[in-house]
């Protein structure tokens, strides 16, 4: 007589496995008839005139027509007069210059902000307390005094 090629675990998990079809089974056959119970639709969600996600259709005479040209994509481009009001060069005193190290810091007159300078971004000499006229250019830690001229 032959010994059956089927173990005692083989079977176990054989019957695991069919077990577990037949739930999947149950459960789908329970979500088709709560459907039918729920009218059989899928159910929807809407958005109101304040983006809100309701279950009940908005209201169309809250609807608010809006033209497609008047809708702006990107950045609106700065006419001239804009242009000419920001005068890039700006005025300050030199609070503290170090000739030695090669850079320093202007106080701005108008906005009283300090400003790191270097000596590469000097066009004439400076010293402490001196009027200077300078620009602002980005760097890596803030604004920098640039083009730095003494008045």
């Amino acid at each position: 007589m032959a010994k059956s090629q089927q173990t005692f675990s083989k079977t176990e998990k054989e019957k695991k496995r069919l077990k577990k079809r037949e739930e999947k089974q149950k459960k789908k056959a329970a979500r088709k008839a709560e459907a039918k119970e729920n009218g059989g639709g899928i159910q929807f969600a809407y958005v109101d005139h304040n983006g809100n996600l309701t279950d009940t259709p908005p209201d169309p005479t809250m609807k608010v027509a809006i033209d497609a040209e008047s809708i702006e994509i990107g950045i609106p481009k700065k006419s001239d007069s804009e242009k000419e009001e920001f005068d890039p060069v700006r005025k300050g005193k030199v609070s503290f210059f170090d000739s030695s190290k090669g850079f320093g810091f202007i106080i701005d007159t108008d906005t009283q902000e300090k400003y790191f300078t270097h000596v590469s971004g000097l066009l004439d000499e400076i010293t402490e307390n001196d009027k200077v006229s300078f620009e602002l250019e980005k760097g890596m830690k803030g604004m920098n005094a640039v083009r730095v001229k003494k008045i």
